[in-house]
């Protein structure tokens, strides 16, 4: 394996809990109801805005709808995350790995389903720069489908100029370890950030599981 790429919420950032709290609220004021747990499983995690509220309408919505109720939803959600501050950390493990990723020159990159607006917040929050070029992060802008569909992978194997197949991916939705399989990469680890251990032990494409990343033998990859 010659370069990883990580999905980054409920990835290296968990911050998954505040998402289910984020989107309840929605689905309520959507819709009337909030969504359960499986429903977030499958149609929330790795998804587009514009998929999530499609789903929870029942129909396609107008696109300025969408962008008014999105915005609204991730102003939600960031500050949520600002008044959680035990919460804005990097995932256990994880400052120390990229480190090592980055003295050992190991290609690497984000692929998040997250806008920019959220992108621009972790970065400044998490100092993203000092481990990857923001250039090379890829995420939802309006053109990119959200997963399960494999192109956010395949872009972001083609930005650190590796094959999918010599890539890692790190990711802890379903529906971004099925984009990653259909984008053909080469190995996928999950991480049990709000799932247990044993949800992705029934997933056929999962080679590793992880609830850290002190978990990573770094030898691996020297």
């Amino acid at each position: 394996m010659k370069g990883i790429i990580f999905d980054f919420n409920g990835t290296l950032f968990f911050d998954s809990q505040l998402h289910y709290e984020a989107w309840r609220i929605f689905s309520k004021k959507l819709r009337g109801k909030e969504f359960t747990d499986e429903e977030m499983r499958q149609n929330m995690f790795g998804r587009t805005n514009a998929d999530i509220i499609e789903y929870a309408v029942g129909k396609k919505p107008d696109p300025t709808l969408v962008e008014q109720l999105a915005k609204e939803k991730e102003s939600m959600y960031r500050e949520m995350c600002i008044k959680n501050k035990t919460c804005i950390t990097l995932a256990p493990g994880a400052e120390s790995f990229l480190n090592f990723l980055k003295e050992h020159n190991i290609p690497r990159t984000i692929a998040t389903m997250s806008e920019w607006d959220n992108v621009k917040f972790y970065i400044d929050i998490f100092h993203l720069e000092k481990w990857f070029d923001i250039n090379k992060i890829v995420y939802s802008n309006g053109k990119i489908k959200g997963k399960p569909a494999p192109d956010i992978y395949e872009i972001a194997s083609k930005n650190i100029n590796i094959h999918p197949e010599d890539c890692i991916v790190f990711e802890d939705a379903l529906s971004g370890i099925i984009s990653a399989y259909k984008a053909k990469i080469g190995m996928i680890i999950a991480v049990a950030s709000i799932e247990s251990e044993n949800y992705y032990k029934s997933i056929p494409y999962v080679s590793k599981i992880i609830k850290n990343y002190d978990e990573i033998d770094k030898n691996f990859f020297l």
